[in-house]
């Protein structure tokens, strides 16, 4: 079942790129850590969104772990960490589920000082198991556990979230 269409999913990422540039007026530079695929490619999506309305200096990159089992992989991030120190940071995936994967990503800044550290997804699920909040979201959704979400952003004029 479809749950988000492709011109629903822009409106949201418009809505957000507000949102963060409200909350982060003071900031001039601001960091979107992508998570994997789809949250590298969300970050990049919100990031373009956010360069049509505000000047702040803004940069991507990719925090990579397994979802799955991050405890026995390593999580790594495509820049140098010591760029992040004293900045502002968002973390961005496609889905927030049992908040894993963003309680996890946040490993890799363990050994900076960023100025502030925000969240940022485009469905939230609510199945929390990990401590962590979302700052900015694009859809808060309730679903059974089973349900799976399906998120695709690879093709302008077709993203979409689908419930399987």
């Amino acid at each position: 079942m479809k749950i988000l269409e492709d011109l629903q999913i822009r409106r949201k990422i418009k809505r957000m790129a507000f949102e963060i540039a409200e909350s982060n007026f003071e900031c001039e530079k601001i960091y979107f850590l992508g998570i994997n695929n789809n949250g590298y490619n969300y970050a990049k999506m919100l990031m373009k969104s956010l360069e049509k309305i505000s000047d702040k200096e803004l940069k991507l990159a990719r925090i990579s772990l397994k979802p799955q089992n991050p405890v026995e992989n390593d999580i790594s991030i495509d820049i140098e960490k010591s760029q992040l120190a004293n900045q502002a940071i968002i973390v961005v995936d496609d889905v927030a589920n049992t908040g894993r994967s963003l309680f996890y990503a946040m490993d890799v800044l363990m050994d900076i000082l960023p100025s502030k550290v925000e969240t940022a997804v485009l469905v939230d699920r609510m199945h929390k198991q990990f401590p962590v909040s979302v700052n900015y979201v694009g859809m808060t959704l309730a679903t059974t556990i089973q349900d799976n979400i399906k998120v695709d952003l690879k093709e302008k004029g077709s993203y979409s979230v689908d419930l399987e």
